[in-house]
Order: C-alpha cells, then sequence, then structure tokens
C-alpha cells in the first residue's frame, strides 16, 4: 500500500477506537490489502472497479520524452474516450453512496476528489484529504480549482501540501493541515525484526560487526534509490556496512518507476553488490526498520509528508531524511526549521550523494549519535504523530461539519 492508503487506514483505527458506535464504510475501487485490512477495522467495504479507460486517466503523460504538448492532446483524447466511461461511473458511485446515506464523505486521491464532488448528494460534506501536491499535475489542478467549490473542506497532511493547494485555488476553499498518523504500538523499537541477510539472498554477517543501513521505499524513480546505491558506493573503506532496498514495484507502468533488475545492475556497476541486499516487498515493515541500525529516506523531489520517516523514528532508529517539502516539517522542533536539524534526525539536500554518503558516515562511526537520535525521533513520533492525537484533530472536524447540518453524531 501507499502511504495515502496507510494514512486512511490509520483514520479508520483512530475512529473505531474512539467512537466505536459510528459506522464507517469504504468504496475501493478493486480488492486489496487496502479493503482487506479495512474490514479488518469493522469498516464496510464496496468495490467499484473502476472502467480501464478512467483507470488510466491521470497526468502522468504530461511530460513524457515526446514532449508535454504531446502528452497533454494524449490525456485530452484519453479524456473524451472516456467520457461516457465516466459518466456511467458516476452514477453507480453516487447509487451506492445514497445507499451508505453518509453524515460526511471523506476521498482519499485525485479520482476520487473529482467523483466524489460530482455524486455526493446535496448537504452532505465532502472532504478531500489531499496528500499529495496539486500544482505539479496540470490536468487535475484545473479539475480541483473547478470543483473546490462543491469541497466542504480540505486536508492537507503537511503545511507544505497546504500552502501548494492555497496556491492552486487561492481562498474560496478551506484547507486545513492533518499530518499523518502512525500506531507507535506498531512501530515500535520492540518487537520481532526480519533477516534482511535471508530475505536478500546475502551471506550472513555477525549483527555487532556491520552498520546495516536501509531504503524502504517503492520504486518510484523520485524515491532516491539511485542517489541511495551512489552514496553507499562513496563510503569510506574502513567501515563495516550493507545496505538494504526494501519493497518493490508498485505501480502498473514502468516509466515512472525503476524495476529489480536496474538496481541491481546499478549496484554492480557501482561495486557494491556484494555488500546490498534487494528484499522485495516485506509485508512487516516495522520489523524490517528493526533489523537496522540507520534509515534512509532519500527522495529526489519535495516530499509531501514522508509517512516513512515517522515509523522509523517511531521504531527507534537513526533516521536521514531528504530535506524538502513536508519531510522538512517532521524533524524539526514544533514542525519548523529553527537552524537545529539535527534535534531527531539528520537531514541532507535532495539528490546529493556526497552529502548523503557524508551522514551515512557520520552515523555508522559515531553509535552515541544514533542512540541520541533515535531516541529523540522515538519521542517525536510519541508526542506528535501518534494515533491518540488523530483522534483529537480528526473528530472534531467531523463534529463541526456534521453539526451545521443539524445532526447529532455524539
Amino acid at each position: 500500500m501507499g502511504g495515502a492508503e496507510v494514512a486512511l487506514l490509520n483514520i479508520f483505527a483512530a475512529v473505531r477506537e474512539a467512537q466505536p458506535e459510528w459506522q464507517l464504510a469504504l468504496i475501493v475501487s478493486d480488492e486489496g490489502p487496502l479493503a482487506d485490512r479495512a474490514k479488518e477495522l469493522g469498516v464496510s467495504v464496496s468495490v467499484l472497479p473502476f472502467p480501464a479507460s478512467v483507470a488510466r486517466l491521470g497526468d502522468a503523460s504530461v511530460g513524457e520524452p515526446a514532449g508535454k504538448q504531446t502528452g497533454r492532446l494524449r490525456l485530452l483524447g484519453r479524456l473524451v474516450f472516456a467520457g461516457p466511461r465516466i459518466a456511467a461511473y458516476n452514477l453507480r458511485l453516487g447509487k451506492t453512496i445514497r445507499r451508505l446515506e453518509p453524515d460526511v464523505i471523506q476521498t482519499n486521491g485525485f479520482k476520487m476528489h473529482i467523483l466524489g464532488a460530482l455524486a455526493r448528494p446535496a448537504g452532505t460534506p465532502l472532504i478531500w484529504h489531499i496528500h499529495d501536491y496539486v500544482s505539479t499535475r496540470p490536468f487535475m489542478a484545473r479539475l480541483i480549482k473547478f470543483f473546490r467549490k462543491r469541497c466542504s473542506l480540505v486536508l492537507a497532511n503537511s503545511d507544505s501540501v497546504k500552502r501548494d493547494i492555497e496556491s492552486v485555488c487561492g481562498e474560496t476553499v478551506k484547507v486545513q493541515t492533518l499530518y499523518n498518523a502512525v500506531d507507535t504500538s506498531e512501530f515500535s523499537p520492540d518487537g520481532p525484526c526480519l533477516d534482511l541477510d535471508e530475505l536478500s539472498g546475502l551471506i550472513p554477517r555477525s549483527q555487532e560487526a556491520i552498520v546495516r543501513v536501509g531504503l524502504l521505499a517503492t520504486f518510484g524513480r523520485w524515491k532516491g534509490h539511485e542517489i541511495f546505491l551512489r552514496a553507499l558506493s562513496l563510503l569510506p573503506g574502513d567501515i563495516a556496512w550493507r545496505g538494504y532496498v526494501i519493497g518493490g514495484a508498485a505501480y502498473q507502468t514502468d516509466g515512472s518507476q525503476y524495476s529489480m533488475e536496474e538496481l541491481k545492475s546499478l549496484a554492480q556497476d557501482l561495486g557494491i553488490s556484494n555488500r546490498v541486499g534487494f528484499t522485495g516487498f516485506v509485508e512487516q515493515p516495522a520489523a524490517a526498520m528493526r533489523s537496522l541500525d540507520i534509515v534512509v529516506h532519500a527522495s529526489t523531489q519535495p516530499e509531501p509528508f514522508g509517512l516513512v520517516i515517522i515509523e522509523a523514528m517511531a521504531t527507534g532508529r537513526a533516521v536521514i531524511v531528504s530535506e524538502a517539502g513536508g519531510a522538512s516539517e517532521l524533524i524539526h522542533t514544533n514542525g519548523r526549521s529553527n537552524g537545529d536539524a539535527e534535534i531527531n534526525a539528520l537531514g541532507h539536500a535532495p539528490g546529493d550523494g556526497k552529502a548523503l554518503a557524508e551522514r551515512i558516515t557520520q552515523l555508522a562511526n559515531d553509535p552515541h549519535l544514533r542512540w541520541r537520535l533515535a531516541a529523540a525521533g522515538r519521542a517525536t513520533a510519541e508526542r506528535r504523530f501518534d494515533l491518540g492525537r488523530l483522534k483529537e484533530d480528526l473528530l472534531p472536524i467531523y463534529r463541526s461539519l456534521v453539526a451545521a447540518r443539524g445532526v447529532d453524531v455524539g
């Protein structure tokens, strides 16, 4: 699952714990881990599959090698072709929503933001929960701006995303920051670990004799896998280390993501293939993090939030963060840069492999610094990003929107 799906599950868990009598419903476009986990939380799930032509819609084709103009024309053609199918899908979506009779509708992805705006019953509050930058998606930005008045409130997962939404929509829509949360009982320093060497086929080495550095991310090209591998290749020869690439492909298209073969080939070219393991997707990210000494976040573009950062903090691991966008808000006191970025994590400039190598070297040579950052990171996760904080912030939002309709939800 992606970060937005995990964030949605955490919302379900928080609301279920605080208000067990509330009826929670989820409408998804396909079966999968999100639907399965939601059902485990007592959420009723309805599956409305997207037609293929609707599923392919988006800004992905804009900016392809053929050029932005070609991409936009292709996208316009897809939109025209998908028009009747969008209308048919929206009729089914509206019928499902009316059957559920929700007091509040909350959408979690760009397509559903627009479809939800079209299908919501008159008078029902609609929340757009936006997890990504809008301005980088020209097609969706136009639609978001056009339908903004149908939305009662926009929740942004960071101040960085909030500013981006406001730059697109102006002051005509209310935007509020709601940081993502993490289950600090699941992502905890105490618990099982994974044998990353076995998972990745590396010859085992003593845990005490080596510093283990890992990057956990989907294979999206902007997640910084190449920067991570190049940084590892620059580490001094006197450091005993092993690196781990933990994760796999997440998209249906190949252009926006690496393949496992590409990354392994790069490690081979850099001369580090015998020291870097590729685990593939793991079911237990917390157990994977507990198996590491250092967790690296290496995104080359501004990160809207960076859920893996607070997960790693919660597990009590030293973290190195690519300081841009919402990610930089997570590693400073009160979410603001105050000139002391080394309170709960180390930072590096996005895309700077040399700087990342220097940070890894610094932590590898200083166990006390690793311990101090790990302890501070855990405290930050408990104070700012625990599910309990999510309940305190989110439930009043739901109550205020419903109260405006004269409905008492308790």
